[in-house]
């Protein structure tokens, strides 16, 4: 007998299997409903809701969503038996018949299930027998296919309620702001009684009817004992305030940006956080509202956590709605001209290949470079800077001298290594400019480099997209099979680590950016209290179109940019007056309880004495020191030599080597011994330094100097090497020329086509009325040095 029972149920599972593979043959499932995309915050949160292409708005209810009180309510009101039966009630449908024949007249009733419902909206058609026929063969067809708890979630994304709302968890949020599993009992009764009658119980314009509806339907379900009688009683005693609200729509650059990547995926998980991305935009909105009178109308900013690279707030512009001002442009990853925040990346890797320390001196005087001639920002020249001192006021003739020992293909590489697009795409156009924002960059990629700097230079990619829940929303997705199962784009961003810079350099930059005594401090926050512990660096592009300020502590990187996406500048925009008050509200608003246990150097740094005038190791005659960092075994080890000794005559006329010096009647005397360029400088700015005297003329050593320890070469800084110009013809114009030598050089002679011009002071500046063509330009020196050049020039 057993037997026999076990042979019939095979046999109906079996037809069952064979009736499901004919109706997928013959009635294929129907396509996945087109879901409202929403992107979520880290906690799971919305921030940004879009209608679907059907201009509905059908948010996807996730089954953790749906809560037993949910469920328990939508079975006992619509299909008691949902458990039971295999898509169809045949007791239900008897029944219906029944009370369909015998009734006596009114509207008829019907017999379907929750999956037959399904059914049907997924596929509306009018309500005929034959309809219902298929209602019933897809129903089945959908049973074999999901779960009961997949179908009751298809039914709680397309129940109607009214207009272009569809689904519980839209109507959760836009009309009680809540996402359905935070609703209460009598919210989830009130949207459980809706679908029924969604034309006229309409939330916000018939909340009286809903309300008895909903009542009548919690009685019930007390007597039914479905629920606590005292949960019951409070439900009814909860008042219905619902009204329609406007969907959730923080953050929307990312979620735009998020919802083109993946298209068609209902649920995207980003890492954001909400407050801090509602206080982000708060703060740029009322900060830029008090920057128009300025001619300034937008700004951008992304917070960043160091630990993980996740982006927690992202504000594309200051008010995404604001067409007259370009709001919708995202000024994240709009390409600008990054002014100086390229700066740290260059000395950091200078730092890398010992060129450098924080205290060596470096020439800041005005200087050609074989045609491109910088200017610093303020139009004032040092003469010498220190690094660190050149890296906080930000002076573009120190930094373009770097580059030209580092190499500008070594810097781009770098920058191209780190996801700089524009960077890669001008390849060997770049120069150097490049470090003076001669280059584009984005909010984005210059942000992510600070990050790096924040974690010993270590780079990593940003991460947008939230892993862990990003994998739960795609294995969820992949287990619906079928037409109803969307595939799911992979969510990870995330590359392997990469070494940008050595941890040692990354640490001195630190150092250097966070010294708050420093010209690009706004002046409001000199002395400030609150101003935040960070280490920041602005940055300012040509014609002023552009103002950037980036800071970091341990916890957080933070980037801001504010301009005009017109690309119109402003006098008033600079980095220091206009994006670091930005920058530092943020800081303090955001980052205000982090516990910000600031950077210790790593074991790769020491300490070293080296001389104050130059930063060199001492030599002989430095008797002014001080401490510097250095990276053993990598930086310089050159030593100082500021200082000459030279043997002079009793009187100080004049200067011996030591193949000429007398057997008496001379003593030895300390010189400056500046750099060529810092010398011609010092002079130009009536600060000359004291020469040497003119040697022993009756020395017969050529050049004598070589074995005194002559610091440099002559060389010719005006005209430049291979320029070409071009005069008006008829007017008096003429061409400059100057020299740089060291400070033994008092005469030199100028030399056209080698015919001599004239004889001149070392430091005098010498005019002539050039003819048309080649020239070939000579300077000789009293030392015998000779330097040519050669130059075209035209008359028009």
């Amino acid at each position: 007998m057993k037997r026999r029972v076990w042979q019939r149920l095979l046999l109906g599972f079996g037809a069952l299997l064979a009736l499901a593979g004919l109706l997928d043959r013959w009635f294929p499932l129907p396509p996945t409903p087109l879901y409202s995309p929403i992107v979520l915050a880290a906690d799971g949160s919305i921030l940004h809701a879009y209608l679907n292409p059907t201009q509905k708005w059908r948010m996807k209810t996730e089954l953790a969503e749906v809560t037993p009180a949910l469920r328990a309510a939508i079975i006992a009101k619509e299909d008691r038996y949902f458990e039971y039966h295999f898509g169809v009630n045949p007791l239900a449908i008897v029944q219906a018949a029944g009370r369909n024949l015998f009734g006596r007249g009114g509207r008829t009733t019907g017999a379907s299930t929750i999956t037959m419902q399904v059914a049907r909206l997924l596929q509306p058609k009018e309500r005929t027998l034959g309809n219902k026929c298929k209602e019933m063969l897809r129903a089945v067809q959908l049973e074999a296919h999901l779960s009961k708890a997949e179908i009751l979630q298809l039914y709680l994304n397309l129940v109607p309620y009214g207009g272009n709302v569809e689904g519980v968890k839209s109507a959760a949020l836009l009309y009680f702001q809540q996402p359905p599993d935070y609703l209460s009992l009598a919210q989830t009764v009130t949207l459980a009684v809706i679908p029924n009658r969604p034309r006229t119980l309409v939330l916000g314009r018939n909340n009286a009817e809903i309300l008895a509806e909903r009542n009548r339907w919690l009685r019930y379900f007390q007597q039914q004992k479905l629920f606590p009688n005292q949960v019951i009683e409070d439900a009814l005693n909860e008042p219905l305030d619902a009204a329609r609200h406007a969907a959730p729509a923080l953050a929307p650059h990312l979620a735009r940006r998020l919802v083109s990547q993946f298209p068609g995926q209902a649920i995207i998980h980003s890492t954001l956080l909400k407050n801090q991305q509602a206080k982000a935009e708060s703060l740029t909105w009322n900060y830029v509202r008090r920057l128009h009178e300025l001619g300034i109308t937008q700004a951008a900013v992304l917070v960043l956590n160091n630990r993980t690279r996740a982006v927690e707030a992202y504000v594309g512009s200051a008010d995404f709605a604001d067409a007259a001002s370009l709001g919708q442009v995202d000024g994240v990853r709009a390409v600008r001209s990054p002014g100086s925040t390229l700066k740290p990346l260059l000395y950091g890797l200078a730092f890398d290949r010992g060129l450098v320390t924080p205290k060596l001196k470096i020439p800041d005087v005005p200087s050609n470079f074989q045609g491109f001639r910088p200017e610093n920002f303020d139009r004032h020249y040092s003469g010498e800077v220190t690094l660190e001192r050149a890296l906080t006021y930000s002076l573009n003739i120190p930094a373009v001298r770097v580059l030209a020992e580092v190499g500008v293909p070594a810097f781009t590489a770098k920058l191209r290594a780190t996801g700089f697009r524009s960077v890669a795409r001008s390849g060997p156009r770049l120069g150097l400019s490049t470090v003076l924002g001669g280059c584009g960059a984005t909010l984005e990629e210059l942000t992510g480099l600070y990050a790096a700097l924040a974690d010993g230079g270590r780079w990593r990619n940003l991460r947008f997209l939230n892993e862990e829940l990003g994998m739960k929303t795609e294995k969820s997705a992949v287990k619906n099979r079928g037409a109803l199962a969307a595939p799911v784009e992979n969510s990870s961003f995330f590359i392997p680590n990469s070494s940008l810079i050595s941890p040692a350099a990354a640490f001195l930059l630190t150092d250097i950016l966070a010294q708050p005594q420093r010209p690009d401090l706004p002046a409001a926050y000199q002395g400030s209290r609150h101003l935040p512990k960070i280490a920041w660096k602005t940055g300012t592009s040509y014609g002023r179109r552009d103002a950037w300020s980036l800071g970091y502590n341990r916890d957080y990187t933070i980037g801001v940019w504010v301009g005009n996406f017109s690309g119109q500048g402003s006098p008033a925009l600079t980095g220091a007056d206009v994006a670091s008050p930005l920058l530092f509200e943020l800081f303090n608003s955001l980052a205000y309880n982090s516990p910000n246990n600031w950077f210790a150097p790593p074991a790769t740094l020491d300490f070293r004495l080296v001389c104050a005038e130059t930063g060199l190791v001492p030599g002989e005659f430095c008797p002014n020191q001080l401490l510097d960092y250095y990276l053993p075994g990598v930086s310089s080890a050159a030593h100082c030599q500021h200082q000459r000794p030279v043997l002079v005559s009793a009187d100080g006329l004049m200067s011996y080597c030591r193949a000429c010096v007398p057997a008496a009647g001379f003593r030895q005397e300390l010189f400056a011994n500046f750099r060529p360029e810092v010398l011609a400088f010092r002079e130009a700015e009536g600060r000359p330094a004291r020469r040497l005297p003119p040697h022993n003329p009756d020395c017969r050593l050529v050049r004598a100097d070589a074995e005194n320890g002559a610091a440099a070469p002559l060389s010719i800084t005006s005209p430049q090497a291979g320029t070409e110009y071009v005069l008006t013809r008829g007017e008096k114009q003429q061409l400059l020329l100057s020299c740089a030598t060291d400070n033994s050089v008092r005469q030199v002679y100028w030399y056209v086509n080698d015919r001599f011009l004239r004889a001149a002071a070392a430091t005098e500046r010498v005019f002539f009325r050039p003819p048309a063509g080649q020239l070939k330009i000579s300077c000789a020196d009293d030392h015998g040095r000779n330097v040519d050049v050669r130059v075209l020039v035209q008359q028009l």
